[in-house]
């Protein structure tokens, strides 16, 4: 279990990107929506023990992580938004050799792991071509080979699928599944159907708190019979805005609709509309 109390972070040109978060993650997909800028990436970095807190706690199965970063790292699976890698340097050798930074010194253990992970990520064909020449999708399976190396117990992954094709996301989302089961994992992302699709529980950061938090199908089941929708022409767009909770604005057959949230039907020519996790997502940001 991982759980964050009063969390808060100010940088040095004043932007306050955490503000008391507070958390409990249990094993599994944890989702973490929010808009650029909410302070998702602060979060994730503060989770990592790459940056200390201002003040707050972080705890892992009892672990103290701002006391003790180092058995974090040895317990930690991190796959961030970008990662670089060597050129010329075969999946097999990067992972040998990030194993080897991760403490796994038996030779007969670095070796059963890597090929494992490789089996586990559908690289194994491929395991002596250079990563730097796999595509998107295939870079973002090795960089979660390297993130599973050592067994973690806490896995983050920062933005995973964003550039993947639909084949290859729906692979990943395969294989985060699979991870879910033996790890807490922590999904960052601005993509509302990954979290949907994906995580039993999540939460919305928005200016550095925690916003929502809950189980998405609860959440999105609290809209029903609240929301309700209306195409009109672009122009009068400002002036519903006036009137009434407009809380997004969608393209439907090239023309404008617009979602508002209400007790009642606001006005004749609306209908109710079916709530999902963007509408959520919209109201609490």
């Amino acid at each position: 279990m991982l759980t964050l109390s009063g969390l808060t972070k100010t940088y040095s040109n004043g932007v306050r990107a955490l503000n008391g978060v507070d958390l409990t993650i249990d094993r599994g997909l944890f989702g973490l929506l929010g808009p650029n800028g909410a302070g998702k990436s602060t979060l994730m970095r503060t989770i990592a023990a790459l940056q200390e807190p201002d003040a707050g706690s972080i705890t892992l199965d009892g672990l103290d992580i701002r006391a003790n970063p180092q058995e974090l790292r040895k317990r930690l699976g991190y796959l961030p938004q970008d990662f670089g890698v060597y050129p010329g340097v075969s999946a097999v050798a990067l992972l040998d050799h990030i194993a080897v930074l991760k403490g796994i010194s038996d030779r007969r253990k670095r070796r059963d792991e890597v090929n494992e992970l490789l089996e586990l990520t559908n690289l194994h064909d491929v395991r002596h071509k250079a990563v730097s020449t796999y595509s998107g999708g295939m870079r973002q399976r090795f960089g979660i080979a390297q993130a599973l190396l050592g067994k973690p117990s806490l896995i983050i992954v920062d933005e995973p699928t964003a550039g993947l094709d639909p084949e290859e996301r729906n692979r990943f989302h395969n294989l985060l599944s699979e991870i879910g089961e033996n790890a807490v994992v922590l999904l960052s992302t601005h993509i509302v159907e990954d979290v949907s699709d994906l995580c039993p529980r999540m939460a919305i950061l928005a200016g550095g708190r925690v916003v929502r938090e809950g189980v998405p199908a609860e959440l999105i089941d609290e809209l029903n019979g609240k929301l309700w929708r209306r195409t009109v022409p672009k122009s009068s767009v400002a002036d519903y805005r006036t009137k009434y909770d407009v809380i997004a604005t969608r393209l439907f057959a090239g023309q404008t609709q617009i979602r508002v949230v209400a007790d009642a039907c606001p006005e004749h020519g609306f209908e109710p509309a079916s709530p999902d996790l963007e509408d959520v997502y919209f109201i609490a940001c």
